[in-house]
């Protein structure tokens, strides 16, 4: 994981970087039970509208509603997390109701409906949730479609009163904004920069890929970002009338789920929502149009639109698509057997296509998926990356896969695998639905609506599986293949680096010709049984077993070194997580070996474990559950796998077997090159890409461990140097193995002396590997500016100041995640909402736990280049201010209570405790400090902050490093410095 990457997330996943208090502090209910007040006049507890003219179960843990206003609810009780609410508010329209000028508005809309409406003033209502716990983004947020927009408000502890409340204030932003003029120009600078920042390659190809494959229907060109000139254009009366013209309770669907009783809930929705009145008759939805073949198309292979995007530096791909009208289902139990069936045939040809791939063929990957889009296609959509230049055979080879398919029906070996892997995973769904998130569950109704559809419990989707068991013939499974690829019209799109690759006549020729069946990648789907494979080694039991100190988590030794922690909880069941982190992790590379750390997420799992290839780790997968993840961190490689305790055993064996004896397949590692070398142009072209590449060299110092391979490196790595270098990477370092979750202890501590407590000594680091540093730069290195190829309107611009690291240091590493909270706070302020700048500036912290340096605190923006100066100033004045007179006490209180909550809420699963324990088998200090996290949060003062921006920010200057478009005038770049044009 790449410093970017870390820094994309880190705002979202707080259980990552926050530690937790007691576990008992969260066990108290907080429901909120209902009263005689508490009776909701318009449920319909018998006549649900969203299971009408269906015969799905209705899940009764939904109580369903209808105003006499149109508005329609879904209420749910639900604990998980205790103590919170998840409001949404649900407009069916989006972006493909626009009329031609107002394109751009329904998203318009969405940012002004936070920007002021009859209970907030101008940018009040951010600010007021943050105080109450719920942060920007994570639990304050909205999202515009095509066809829909919601509003989403996740509330932590929630009292009566303060759901209430927060219900009350939703409902007027929602029905009540303040469109003003003053408030259209200044929220239009904002999502003008919003698409800025989206701008580029991968939008052009987007816009390119919807006018295409939905060429004639209105999709092809509502994109929710809009256009510049409908942007620039809006003024307060349009927008107004937009508003008044969709945002009608008949349009509405408001979902509330909260630890409450459904009766509470209920009379919340209906007493706020239920006087909300728009004059004049409801307008009529547009016509989305249907996909239509040209005429004199071929009915048998209907081939219609067809494009050649030529974007130099990115990866060729090509898309065609077998286009269906979009149709009103009755969603009743036949048409979800029917797409079960489907979903099954497309699982055969999707192991058949990779199958093909993985033995070197002319395609790096190749998919088939079915998808019904913004009610206006049911589509089946096939994705092909060629793996060199020659796109013809690639196509050729995929259809020639699928065209096996539709001729000849599969194995039932083939079927039985793809049954058990859907077997396991809605079998999974039964077990984890009891402790299914709040937010989650209102989403599921609101995507419900949006596609027209019915919901079902987990329950019923597994029970409805079941009973089609006999229907997984080869015959109707090959029938089901056959419906994915009948349609209306057929349409296609390349994307190339190269204007001579093709153009539009040769690729219609392609799509033309008749497919020639291709059997060859069938395979044996025999299931692989783990009891006939060779052990490990030798099991033994542990030498020592010992309370860890916190909680009841246990902490085993074995004679050969490793050590685990085991934490046993049974409030998520059938859920265990298996993370074993090993080794040195970045620290164990050598100077030459850059190309084999990034060609190792792709190639190192998929080159085999003891004696399974790839193809026989999935057959050993099925029916089972199962996973390999592999990263590499600061201080240690990772292994993890979410899997259950009947599947522990199993699990334990692929990530011990896979230390002990490594496979070493070179198919995947070719593989993997040729994914880089095709990836690697791409990078140069938008800021993102070039900070994708260089960030992590630059901020490491120019350390030659973290360069992002060119053409030239990844040209010279060999299958060989692989093997070498991960032979020995995965031999040497200690060995800490977690399995926390729905455990039998006895059981696992059994399985882990058949695995890990058999493996062989491990070699130890040498000292210069295990205190290798981190470096930042030398005070002066700097300014930094990079150059990209991309729009000239685009730039990017980071400031980045080092901090430190190390266990011992856990408390001061909090301390500064809520310094950059406040710092990033800060600089949205300035640069989005005041200037309309940059649309998400952010600032954040990272503190390595494994190494005693390498810490960084450093902000980012993607922004006009113009305007990179004023980044620089804004981040320098908000550093200077913080280390003069330090953050105000409700500046503190809006990043303090968010975190805090969040902490409530995540430490419930089991997860959060394992992120923060990780890696204490070996270290002490990550359980010592674990009794005091969450007061080092809750009890910050601004005086802690104001010190640490003294210590860090203002102590010496921060390393600038921008990146440019080519050509961009030397007065944007932030004074004078080094000057690197890319690498």
């Amino acid at each position: 994981m790449t410093l970017l990457s870390r820094v994309a997330g880190a705002l979202l996943p707080l259980a990552l970087l926050v530690p937790a208090p007691a576990l008992a502090q969260f066990q108290a209910s907080c429901t909120i039970p209902a009263t005689a007040e508490d009776a909701p006049q318009y449920a319909e507890p018998d006549d649900p509208w969203i299971y009408r003219g269906t015969d799905i179960p209705v899940d009764t843990q939904w109580l369903f509603g209808e105003l006499p206003n149109g508005v329609r609810y879904a209420v749910r009780q639900n604990g998980v997390p205790p103590c919170q609410m998840s409001l949404r508010v649900a407009i069916d329209a989006g972006s493909i109701h626009e009329r031609e000028e107002e394109r751009g508005f329904a998203h318009l809309v969405e940012h002004l409906v936070f920007r002021e409406s009859v209970f907030f003033g101008p940018g009040e209502a951010i600010p007021h949730f943050q105080r109450q716990g719920a942060a920007l983004g994570n639990d304050t947020n909205a999202t515009t479609s095509p066809t829909q927009t919601v509003y989403k408000l996740d509330l932590p502890n929630a009292t009566r009163s303060s759901m209430d409340d927060a219900v009350r204030l939703f409902t007027g932003m929602v029905t009540q904004p303040a469109l003003s003029a003053q408030n259209v120009a200044t929220d239009v600078p904002i999502v003008l920069s919003e698409r800025r920042e989206r701008a580029g390659p991968a939008r052009r190809v987007q816009e390119a890929v919807t006018a295409t494959l939905f060429s004639g229907q209105r999709l092809a060109s509502r994109s929710p970002i809009g256009t510049v000139e409908t942007l620039e254009g809006a003024t307060a009366e349009a927008v107004q009338a937009f508003h008044q013209r969709w945002y009608r309770p008949e349009n509405a669907t408001v979902v509330l789920v909260g630890d409450a009783d459904v009766q509470v809930l209920a009379a919340m929705v209906e007493k706020h929502f239920a006087d909300w009145d728009v004059p004049g008759e409801p307008a009529p939805a547009p016509d989305f149009g249907d996909p239509v073949a040209p005429p004199g198309a071929d009915p048998d292979n209907p081939v219609g639109e067809v494009n050649i995007v030529v974007e130099p530096g990115q990866t060729r791909t090509l898309t065609f698509a077998v286009m269906r009208p979009w149709v009103q289902v009755i969603d009743n139990l036949e048409y979800n057997r029917r797409n079960l069936l489907m979903q099954v045939a497309a699982a055969v040809v999707n192991r058949r296509l990779e199958n093909r791939a993985r033995a070197g063929g002319s395609y790096l990957a190749a998919s088939v998926g079915r998808e019904k889009v913004s009610r206006t296609v049911d589509g089946t959509f096939v994705s092909v990356t060629p793996a060199g230049e020659n796109w013809e055979t690639a196509l050729s080879d995929v259809r020639g896969v699928i065209a096996d398919a539709l001729d000849e029906p599969p194995s039932q070996a083939e079927i039985d695998q793809a049954v058990a892997l859907f077997d396991v995973a809605f079998v999974d769904m039964v077990e984890q639905s009891r402790i299914q998130a709040g937010s989650q569950l209102a989403d599921q109704i609101t995507q419900a609506v949006d596609i027209r559809e019915a919901v079902a419990s987990p329950e019923t989707f597994l029970e409805v599986f079941r009973s089609i068991s006999e229907r997984f013939t080869p015959a109707q499974v090959q029938e089901a293949t056959q419906a994915l690829f009948d349609g209306e019209v057929i349409r296609a799109i390349m994307l190339t680096p190269d204007p001579m690759d093709a153009n539009v006549q040769e690729l219609r020729a392609a799509l033309q010709s008749p497919a020639v069946a291709l059997a060859g990648a069938r395979e044996n789907a025999e299931p692989i049984n783990f009891a006939d494979l060779p052990p490990v080694g030798d099991p033994a039991l542990p030498s020592l077993r010992e309370p860890l100190g916190v909680l009841d988590v246990e902490r085993l030794e074995f004679e050969n070194g490793v050590r685990a922690l085991l934490f046993s909880r049974n409030n998520e069941p059938g859920r265990v997580t298996v993370r074993v982190r090993f080794g040195a992790g970045w620290r164990g590379f050598e100077d030459d070996e850059a190309a084999y750390a990034h060609l190792a997420p792709m190639a190192l799992v998929n080159s085999g474990v003891g004696p399974l290839d790839q193809n026989d780790l999935d057959r050993a997968a099925a029916g089972s559950k199962l996973g390999f993840d592999f990263r590499i961190e600061d201080g240690a490689f990772v292994f993890e796998g979410l899997t259950r305790q009947e599947d522990l055993d199993e699990q334990l064996y692929l990530f011990a077997k896979k230390l002990q004896e490594p496979g070493w397949d070179p198919a995947p590692f070719e593989r993997a090159k040729a994914s880089a070398l095709l990836s690697y142009e791409s990078y140069s072209r938008d800021p993102n890409g070039v900070l994708n590449r260089d960030l992590d060299w630059l901020l490491r110092d120019r350390d030659p461990r973290f360069v992002t391979p060119g053409p030239d490196l990844i040209g010279d790595a060999t299958a060989e140097g692989f093997r070498r270098t991960w032979s020995r990477l995965l031999s040497q370092g200690p060995v800490e193995v977690a399995v926390f979750g729905d455990i039998n202890r006895e059981e696992t501590i059994q399985a882990l002396s058949r695995t890990f407590g058999a493996l062989d000594p491990r070699m130890p680091l040498a000292p210069e590997v295990a205190n290798r540093p981190l470096e930042f730069p030398e005070l002066g290195a700097g300014p930094v500016r990079l150059t990209h190829e991309g729009d000239t309107d685009q730039a990017a611009a980071v400031i980045a100041w080092p901090t430190a690291g190390g266990s011992a240091g856990l408390v001061q590493s909090r301390k500064l995640d809520l310094l950059s909270q406040v710092f990033s706070n800060r600089l949205m302020d300035g640069l989005r909402e005041r200037a309309g700048a940059a649309y998400a500036p952010f600032v954040t912290s990272s503190w390595p736990l494994d190494t005693q340096s390498g810490g960084l605190v450093f902000a980012l923006a993607q922004i006009d280049p113009a305007l990179v100066p004023a980044f620089y100033d804004e981040a320098e004045t908000i550093v200077a201010d913080l280390a003069e007179n330090g953050p105000t006490a409700d500046e503190l209180s809006r990043v303090v209570e968010p975190i805090r909550q969040r902490i409530e809420r995540a430490s419930t699963g089991h997860t959060f405790w394992l992120n923060q324990l990780e890696g204490a088998a070996f270290d002490p200090n990550r359980a010592i400090y674990l009794q005091s996290l969450y007061s080092d949060y809750s009890n910050a003062t601004p005086e802690e902050m104001q010190a640490l921006a003294q210590r860090y920010l203002v102590a010496r200057p921060g390393l600038r490093i921008s990146v440019l478009p080519e050509g961009a005038v030397a007065g944007v770049s932030a004074g004078a410095g080094q000057v690197t044009s890319g690498r």
